[in-house]
């Protein structure tokens, strides 16, 4: 149950905040830059409170004589030209750190351009709070709100890194992490599933009455919950977000690393591995011809752990999140349809993954829920066994069909937990798995009847959508119109992917002029 008081000292922190974000979105500074900009400085101004407590003083930025007098108290007494100066200067110095220091100011920019309301966010809005004091919880859910709003600013394409936190929630919650789990996300994002991971674990040793021993919070915040993001900006906010939770120190090692996940095989595996690897069919990097031109060039990564040589990225991440389990560890991934039935690669990959690992439950996930429009995604649960010649580990695979008849939207019909409780109930986490029963949603297919589909297609459906029949049962034409926005842009999606393939491109087509 949520505490009221830090529930409204959390809701404070993000209006004070959000008020500001509108003033710089009138500057052209988008929500998601504003959240990077304030990850600089909350990271700053924190600490400059830790260094200068009365107990127990902790010195958190480079211990040497060039930094002395450097740090927030450069931004509180500089003004104007010297202000954005020393600002940058200051992101840049920081930025060559090692550890989260280096995650968190990496190629920092800084991107508020008018040195007055730089000079305002630093006094009024951060310089007058003692986030120090206000605890992980407070300032940690204030961040996550502003990380949300982030998503919503459709504009910036930032939604492509958050999954919405009803499944996040549900896809945990069946997976039941543990104190004792190594817990990763190889496309960590804002490092949504790490959070929910452990905030769960702190949940149950709470309803136990008790609380996690120190040997269990030193695994899961020294080391035991990490991840890895492509894109520099989205790992300095994953960074930032885990320690605003407590996960990790200001001066520690990284928890959050950053470069290309499927470039090589794993150097730490997990017992615990939730995703939602970014949608997109195809791996692909820009490079430049002599005369300056910029091509795609798709990216086939040659793994020896991997079963399959492929561009398709989906079909790559999977293979890679059942390289980084260890024995007996079990996953839960978001990936996309064409994983479950495209063809050569794609159905080397599923026989493989039927074989050496137990593929017990598929979630089918409806349109409109993710910030991505287009997107038709599952839930993979599968579970890592001992390698076996002649026995299959998958016997039998659960989908639940949470697609047919289901229409969500972001604004007019979000997604909520309360939605995925009969999926959870139907999983039955933690019991056996014989014990499960099959209803109307909830089916269950034998492996034999797996490898007699063409090319071990898992696209399985069996339901009919009754709103397709009844007129009277039709979602509202505000609902219609957004999955057939939806479903154009998949068909686009698809046809660029074709168009790429040949060689050619998808080229904007000229309207007449009205």
């Amino acid at each position: 149950m949520t505490d009221p008081k830090r529930a409204a000292e959390t809701q404070r922190l993000v209006r004070k905040l959000i008020n500001f974000r509108n003033v710089m979105r009138d500057d052209g500074v988008s929500t998601i830059d504003y959240v990077e900009q304030l990850t600089f400085l909350l990271f700053l101004k924190m600490a400059h409170e830790r260094e200068n407590r009365g107990l127990n003083p902790e010195r958190i930025l480079p211990d040497s004589p060039a930094w002395k007098d450097r740090g927030w108290s450069e931004l509180v007494r500089n003004d104007g030209a010297d202000l954005e100066k020393a600002y940058q200067e200051l992101l840049n110095d920081l930025g060559t750190q090692r550890g989260t220091l280096g995650v968190i100011f990496r190629k920092a920019e800084n991107k508020i351009k008018d040195p007055a309301k730089l000079k305002r966010l630093v006094q009024d809005y951060i310089g007058k709070e003692q986030w120090s004091q206000q605890g992980t919880d407070v300032n940690g859910d204030a961040y996550e709100a502003l990380l949300q709003a982030g998503a919503e600013d459709t504009k910036t394409g930032a939604g492509q890194y958050f999954t919405p936190r009803a499944l996040v929630d549900a896809m945990v919650d069946c997976v039941q992490p543990t104190p004792e789990d190594s817990i990763t996300d190889p496309a960590a994002g804002t490092g949504g599933f790490l959070l929910a991971a452990r905030a769960y674990i702190g949940r149950k040793a709470e309803e136990k009455g008790g609380s996690l021993t120190p040997e269990q919070h030193k695994h899961l915040h020294g080391g035991g919950i990490w991840g890895n993001e492509l894109v520099n900006g989205t790992a300095r906010l994953a960074a930032m977000n885990l320690l605003l939770h407590g996960i990790g120190k200001h001066n520690g090692p990284e928890l959050i690393t950053v470069g290309d996940s499927l470039a090589q095989p794993p150097v730490k595996r997990a017992t615990l591995v939730l995703a939602n690897p970014p949608f997109g069919r195809k791996s692909s990097i820009t490079v430049f011809n002599e005369e300056g031109k910029a091509n795609r060039e798709e990216i086939s990564y040659n793994r020896r752990d991997f079963w399959a040589t492929t561009t398709n990225k989906q079909l790559n991440f999977l293979q890679h999140i059942a390289s980084l389990m260890e024995i007996n560890g079990r996953a839960a991934v978001v990936l996309p349809d064409n994983v479950l039935f495209e063809g050569g690669a794609g159905e080397t990959i599923r026989k493989r993954l039927l074989r050496n690992y137990d593929l017990h439950t598929m979630l089918r996930l409806p349109t409109g829920i993710f910030y991505a429009g287009g997107v038709k995604a599952n839930v993979l649960f599968f579970e890592r066994r001992t390698v076996s010649t002649d026995e299959w580990r998958t016997q039998k695979l659960w989908v639940y069909d949470f697609r047919t008849g289901q229409r969500f939207t972001l604004k007019q019909k979000p997604l909520t937990r309360a939605h995925l409780d009969d999926f959870v109930t139907c999983y039955k986490p933690g019991e056996d798995r014989t014990t499960r029963a099959e209803t109307e949603r909830f089916k269950a297919f034998t492996l034999e009847e797996l490898l007699a589909r063409d090319k071990v297609n898992l696209d399985i459906t069996w339901m009919r959508d009754s709103g397709l029949d009844d007129a009277d049962s039709l979602a509202p034409p505000e609902v219609i119109a957004a999955e057939i926005v939806e479903d154009l842009q998949a068909a686009l999606s698809e046809f660029a992917a074709i168009a790429d393939s040949l060689g050619g491109g998808v080229k904007e087509q000229e309207l007449p002029a009205e």
